[in-house]
């Protein structure tokens, strides 16, 4: 059964998937990403402290314009309403 070409492949297969699997973990744990350019080159870089400030503070700022959003969009206000709170989100 070991020797059947198929589950060979298989074995094969599921080693190399969980190789990457555990990779993209570590990579993660420790901040590092990558970057692809439009040549598919592929680099690494760390993430530095001020840059994972950032984009925290990104992310929080996105999830309080979804929920402005998602407010919006499921109350039962006037035209004008939606339109005045959609340029408050605008100016800010």
């Amino acid at each position: 059964m070991i020797g059947d070409p198929f589950t060979m492949v298989v074995a094969i297969i599921l080693i190399v998937t969980i190789g990457k699997v555990i990779s993209n973990r570590q990579k993660a744990k420790y901040g590092i990403i990558e970057d692809e350019d439009m040549m598919g080159n592929k680099t690494q870089r760390r993430i530095g402290n001020a840059e994972t400030g950032a984009m925290q503070s990104e992310i929080r700022e996105l999830k309080e314009r979804i929920q402005v959003l998602e407010r919006i969009a499921t109350e039962n206000s006037s035209a004008t309403d939606v339109s005045r709170q959609i340029e408050a989100l605008r100016d800010r």
